[in-house]
């Protein structure tokens, strides 16, 4: 209750009343919503306080789509809101909000906003380093990121409330930033990859006023911490429209890294490949491994240096060893991939030049690996993007659902691997033949 005290007591930094749209001017109904957070919205406005449907939801719902998540804005505090929810916690030091906890459902809580204006507020680059001053739902909405992500809707009364023209920018599947662009971008870098992300995921159109700034102030991305860095990148590959998103990025020059890996032709097919096949698995409601997909971006950096370690005469396994370590040492930096992904993208490498393998007991040991799926999916990229032949993973296809005598007939008629591209075979076990060593037959 101090804290609601003291900001009501401060001088506000302005004052804007919001366009109010009842029910009948727009296409939001309260049975819509996700019941829990229906739930966290009557507690706190039973309580005595504001608290709205806010965000990404309401501009999901206004566009037809189902919201992946409900967010909740509110003038109660942190402190405020935990005591009224048996599981609720306070996370967070750069931007401390409460996330309330239902059976298997987590509902995000924050306390309305307002600008920082003091000079330890930003970096040397005008990059926020802080946001934990209160203030009203006015000055919360002109702080979010685009117009129609400053929506409020209230689901008592079926009302939005909008204080910046975000519900005409969803009508007109306009994407436009709340404020100057170029300090808004500033502020927070990251909202550079959103804003392309958004308008690729959503059908928008990029203000032109927000999209200008775009490729001038890319060179800020590198200022980005790697751990949000890859929060941010794993968030535009499983959007649901990679490919396009891939492009925009691209085009702005916002990740250098992208560029570095697809320099090629045949990097580029095979990025367009797994991006297609990701985007389609997710459009039918397919899970999707993020370690996939970054083995499938570093692929092409491994086959580059496998090929140019070939070139100084590296026999063929430590060769492809050795790209595979760099590409994970060196390649995976650029994309801030965390260890615990690296892990499973290495098993996923590993196997692909076991496929060629197909005499004697090889088929059957690589059929019981735990990656193997994964393995097989990430071969049959390879052959549509043409760098194995497609026989090869016509043939696993067919061996791994045979049965017994099957699968003999197709080890019977399977080709030799070609010279050199098999890893080097084990040595054979020596006996003891009447006190004399000989090499076992």
């Amino acid at each position: 209750m101090i804290g609601r005290f003291i900001t009501r007591l401060l001088p506000q930094r302005f004052k804007k009343t919001p366009r109010i749209y009842s029910a009948p001017q727009h296409n939001i109904r309260a049975d819509a919503l996700d019941e829990t957070a229906l739930t966290v919205v009557r507690r706190l406005q039973g309580a005595g306080f504001q608290a709205f449907i806010v965000g990404g939801a309401v501009r999901d719902l206004m566009l037809g789509r189902r919201p992946k998540d409900f967010d909740i804005a509110t003038d109660a505090t942190p402190e405020e809101i935990k005591p009224l929810f048996r599981r609720a916690f306070i996370i967070g030091r750069r931007f401390r909000l409460v996330h309330v906890h239902t059976g298997h459902d987590v509902i995000e809580v924050s306390t309305f906003r307002s600008a920082q204006t003091d000079e330890e507020a930003t970096d040397e680059h005008g990059r926020l380093l802080s946001d934990n001053v209160y203030g009203t739902q006015a000055e919360d909405a002109m702080r979010r990121d685009f117009t129609i992500n400053a929506l409020y809707f209230d689901p008592e009364t079926e009302e939005v409330w909008d204080y910046v023209g975000g519900v005409n920018d969803v009508r007109a599947y306009r994407l436009k930033l709340i404020g100057p662009p170029v300090t808004r971008y500033r502020e927070d870098p990251v909202r550079m990859l959103r804003a392309v992300r958004l308008a690729a995921k959503l059908g928008l159109t990029l203000a032109p006023t927000s999209e200008a700034p775009l490729t001038k102030l890319a060179a800020l991305m590198r200022n980005i911490p790697p751990a949000r860095l890859f929060e941010e990148t794993q968030k535009l590959l499983l959007s649901g429209n990679a490919q396009e998103t891939v492009a925009q990025v691209r085009r702005y020059q916002l990740l250098p890294s992208f560029d570095a890996l697809l320099n090629t032709p045949a990097a580029e097919r095979f990025a367009a490949i797994a991006l297609a096949h990701t985007d389609a698995r997710l459009k039918i409601g397919k899970t999707v491994s993020p370690a996939y997909l970054f083995a499938a971006l570093l692929w092409p950096a491994v086959i580059r240096d496998r090929d140019a370690n070939l070139a100084t005469n590296m026999k063929p396994a430590p060769a492809f060893i050795a790209a595979m370590d760099t590409a994970l040492e060196e390649h995976a930096k650029m994309l801030a991939v965390p260890r615990r992904f690296q892990g499973i993208i290495r098993e996923i490498w590993s196997l692909q030049p076991r496929f060629e393998q197909r005499q004697g007991q090889r088929p059957y040991r690589l059929l019981e690996q735990p990656r193997f799926r994964a393995a097989y999916d990430f071969l049959c990229m390879r052959a549509e993007s043409r760098e194995v032949p497609q026989e090869l993973s016509e043939w696993w296809e067919k061996f791994q659902d045979a049965d017994a005598d099957a699968r003999k007939a197709l080890l019977a008629t399977a080709p030799k691997p070609e010279a050199g591209s098999s890893p080097r075979p084990r040595r054979r076990r020596k006996k003891r033949q009447n006190g004399k060593i000989a090499t076992s037959a």
